[in-house]
């Protein structure tokens, strides 16, 4: 939301609200997959996770602004670990989806903007670890750094390029080309294969409905 970028303390209030809404939904949403091992250790890992990151937003909120040092970088990395954690499950998920139809292209689409926001917290957390990978233009002395630099990754995943968020050094451009790739991959492979599923599946459906069609034809009613 536009009024999220801007530094304050309502945009720390609702920033913290969206994510901590999007972290919920994703701990609620997301389930454990079977047969995976330690699958419910990790569940719980994923889900503590979580909720602390989830917590630590609203220290900005209690302090009016973001607190500097070990506490920010520690609360980026959290952060970057759970909506990691969180892709990287969505598309497991998806991938193993076996007949598509569109509650699954919608959680396609939005895993693809789960992957823009997942890359704003990353490129955050590489900010903040290593000062200095992002050249953040005119606007950032006056917008929210997480902010600033999720509208960067979508325009990096979008191919846009507008230039004027750029990556400063070899770690920012490592960071970049990973992204591109990334996303690259998940529109190419993922929503390529679910493509795929569903018009076989809208196949299969009338197929069903021709031999419906077909049996009705040839009841005993008919000579």
């Amino acid at each position: 939301m536009p009024l999220t970028a801007t530094r304050g303390w309502p945009a720390n209030v609702l920033l913290a609200l969206v994510f901590n809404l999007l972290i919920l939904q994703s701990i609620q949403t997301l389930p454990v997959i079977a047969g995976v091992t330690y699958a419910r250790l990790r569940q719980e890992i994923f889900r503590g996770i979580g909720l602390v990151g989830g917590l630590g937003l609203w220290v900005p909120v209690a302090m009016g602004t973001w607190p500097g040092g070990l506490f920010r970088a520690v609360e980026m990395v959290l952060l970057s670990l759970f909506f990691l954690a969180t892709s990287l499950r969505l598309v497991r998920l998806l991938a193993r989806v076996p007949r598509v139809n569109g509650l699954v292209m919608a959680g396609a689409a939005a895993g693809y903007l789960h992957l823009g926001l997942t890359g704003g917290v990353l490129a955050t957390a590489t900010q903040v670890l290593v000062p200095g990978s992002f050249s953040l233009g005119a606007a950032a002395s006056h917008q929210l750094l997480l902010d600033r630099l999720t509208y960067f990754s979508f325009v990096t995943i979008a191919g846009v390029g507008y230039g004027d968020v750029l990556p400063s050094n070899a770690v920012g451009e490592r960071f970049v080309i990973l992204l591109s790739v990334a996303s690259t991959l998940y529109v190419a492979l993922l929503v390529g294969l679910l493509l795929g599923r569903f018009i076989a599946s809208e196949e299969v459906v009338m197929l069903e409905e021709d031999q419906l069609e077909l049996e009705r034809a040839d009841g005993p009613g008919n000579p």
